[in-house]
């Protein structure tokens, strides 16, 4: 099990990050008018949502989102003073959401099944399609290559397991699971939307889970590429998605999609050598494929790399055709690396912010000359 899964698995719990259906058709609901929406998000100020208020409202929509009124955006920031802001909580306090009508609902901040439950309850007779922002964690553990939307999931975690970490993924693709079939119980099929996106990336990241590689390309010289050459790979733009949820709710496309990127197939090794020149700075990739030696060291948490075990055989390969079929399109990796990079070091964010990662101790950012070296050294043995 990978620790850049785990920490995502716990950042999403912190930060908000069933049986599928194939892509139909919703019934006809005359009060959803494409041009112009009216679209509610749960969350919206976090990662996803910032992104998703600015192309709604760049496309004519009408926005609101719900929160506790707590969490600040770091990107976007000018668009949030064009939406309504709708206070609460969802633990317990849904008052705010009662008596209104909204064409669409996204729900970004479902971090437990019941608060789908409620809010789906809740508002199922006045929205007319719910748009959950589920997970491929789902899929959880991956056993499988080739996973496609109507791969059975659990909706139960086992009884016994020993490890921790592992208790928690097992808890976050379940509930994400189960969220999910709270969804379609309120809306039914014809009313839902679910997305699976798999790791995300762009700029308003607040997990840190992908910003070494922005700011290590941008640096050149001896790159430190974990793996072997044949490790799959995948990532998505935080954009792509949230465009992709926008035009789904605007097509009344229920089902459930794997938002799933890049395009084609590619391995860590491509990954990194297709993005190497991305700034001016000359580079070199130092790949190692000893997972021991990797372990050892601690880069066992560079997404988009997960090393294959047990677990993650398929959690970097799944399936994203009909996600495609149904209009997902992709941002250059290039380009969207050098718009994060120039995200991280805007105005967005602090000084001691951007400290607090690059000056990690122990992060492979602080010591990755020290393990290049002592994998060297081990070479030549």
């Amino acid at each position: 099990m990978s620790n850049s899964r785990r920490k995502f698995i716990k950042n999403s719990v912190l930060l908000s990050a069933s049986i599928p259906l194939l892509s139909s058709s919703l019934l006809s609901c005359s009060s959803i008018d494409k041009n112009k929406l009216s679209i509610l998000i749960l969350g919206g100020t976090s990662f996803l949502g910032p992104h998703q208020i600015k192309y709604a409202l760049e496309r004519g929509h009408k926005v609101s989102i719900f929160t506790r009124g707590k969490t600040k955006p770091n990107v976007n920031k000018e668009v949030f003073d064009k939406v309504e802001h709708l206070i609460g909580d969802r633990e317990n306090n849904l008052s705010a959401l009662e008596n209104k009508k909204w064409d669409i609902v996204i729900d970004n901040s479902g971090k437990k099944a019941k608060w789908t439950q409620k809010t789906a309850q809740l508002l199922k007779d006045n929205c007319g399609v719910y748009v959950y922002t589920s997970s491929t964690g789902v899929y959880f553990p991956y056993k499988t290559a080739d996973i496609k939307e109507d791969q059975k999931v659990l909706l139960k975690e086992p009884e016994v397991i020993e490890d921790e970490m592992l208790k928690m993924e097992y808890w976050y693709g379940v509930m994400k699971a189960n969220s999910e079939q709270e969804t379609i119980k309120a809306f039914g099929k014809e009313r839902s939307i679910i997305v699976r996106p798999t790791y995300m990336f762009g700029p308003g990241d607040k997990t840190d889970r992908f910003m070494h590689w922005p700011v290590r390309l941008a640096k050149g010289g001896e790159i430190l590429v974990p793996g072997k050459t044949d490790d799959p790979v995948q990532y998505i733009d935080v954009r792509d998605v949230a465009e992709f949820t926008i035009r789904l709710a605007e097509q009344k496309s229920a089902g459930t999609y794997n938002v799933v990127g890049p395009s084609d197939k590619e391995t860590m090794l491509d990954f990194v050598t297709k993005t190497q020149h991305t700034f001016n700075a000359q580079s070199t990739i130092v790949q190692i494929d000893d997972y021991d030696f990797l372990k050892k060291h601690n880069v066992l948490s560079l997404v988009p790399w997960i090393p294959v075990d047990e677990y993650n055989y398929g959690s970097a390969r799944v399936s994203n055709t009909l996600a495609i079929k149904n209009g997902l399109t992709f941002r250059d990796t290039k380009t969207s690396i050098k718009e994060t990079h120039n995200w991280w070091y805007s105005d967005n964010l602090t000084d001691e912010r951007r400290a607090k990662f690059e000056q990690k101790e122990d992060s492979v950012l602080v010591k990755e000359k020290e393990i290049i070296a002592d994998w060297k050294n081990i070479s030549k043995l």
